[in-house]
């Protein structure tokens, strides 16, 4: 019968095809030439920040017998963010999902989400929607798929307009070049339907499809030309809510949140390319 502990230990292991990919960004577990006594692999201390991001879990109180010691897995944690490690994976990650499939850039979503940071810290501030409680926004522009391309943090309070080209601005990965016959369309919806922020999508050579106002629906009813196709930065936004640890931000240095926002992307393109391979 398998223990509590070999229980979390099979689902949080990373899968041998991911860390495939992840392990040469990590490099060696220790660097050769260095006395002492063995460190802990790269590979079980990774597992652990999974463990922690979908969780939820405070560091101190992961399983150091499955594991390694909270304090070890921390430390870690703060070397490879200071490094971007877990940016440069995101990265490797859209990457390898664009030569097994290919990006859908033809069409692309940008929204944002609100959550909890009981905490405050940077880009945290009060929230709108939870009676002025510290919180934080996560815009997030994906493509076709759901495949987070790009992702900003804020405080709570902060408009959806004021961090849209931000967001735009912030590909990890070289958008491909537009021509006529490949346009790329991004999808907003009324929050968002500003000069300004129009502009600059249109600067950006995207073909912008903003959702309507029930009063313009009301008013001028339009036959659709194209499917819905906003709901699926909603469903990414979902999936980064399934880890514990981004539906409710414990970290008070913004870097930090930034790269748990990372790692799940990763997990979230990997799925994506293994659902469809």
């Amino acid at each position: 019968m398998a223990t509590k502990t070999d229980s979390l230990d099979t689902i949080w292991r990373t899968p041998d095809a991911l860390w495939d990919l992840i392990a040469p960004i990590l490099g060696p577990d220790k660097p050769p030439g260095t006395v002492g006594r063995p460190s802990t692999p790269n590979r079980v201390l990774f597992d652990a920040i999974i463990f922690v991001l979908r969780s939820g879990c405070q560091w101190q109180v992961i399983p150091r017998e499955t594991y390694a010691p909270g304090s070890t897995v921390h430390g870690r944690f703060r070397h490879w963010v200071q490094q971007g490690v877990f940016l440069h994976a995101w990265q490797t990650l859209l990457h390898y999902y664009d030569t097994q499939v290919g990006i859908a850039w033809k069409w692309q979503a940008l929204d944002g989400v609100i959550t909890k940071a009981p905490l405050g810290g940077e880009a945290t501030g009060p929230s709108p929607v939870d009676r002025s409680k510290t919180g934080t926004k996560r815009s997030v522009l994906t493509d076709q798929r759901g495949a987070p391309l790009a992702v900003e943090i804020t405080g709570a309070n902060t408009h959806d307009k004021t961090v849209a080209l931000a967001t735009l601005d912030g590909l990890v990965v070289k958008r491909p070049e537009k021509v006529v016959y490949r346009l790329h369309h991004l999808c907003l919806d009324q929050g968002y339907n500003y000069d300004d922020v129009i502009e600059g999508v249109e600067e950006r050579d995207y073909h912008l499809h903003v959702a309507k106002s029930e009063a313009e629906r009301a008013k001028r009813p339009v036959k659709k030309k194209h499917p819905a196709r906003r709901w699926v930065v909603e469903r990414t936004h979902a999936w980064h809510n399934r880890f514990r640890r981004l539906l409710i931000r414990w970290e008070k240095k913004s870097t930090h949140y930034q790269a748990l926002i990372h790692v799940a992307s990763v997990l979230i393109i990997f799925r994506i390319v293994d659902r469809l391979t």
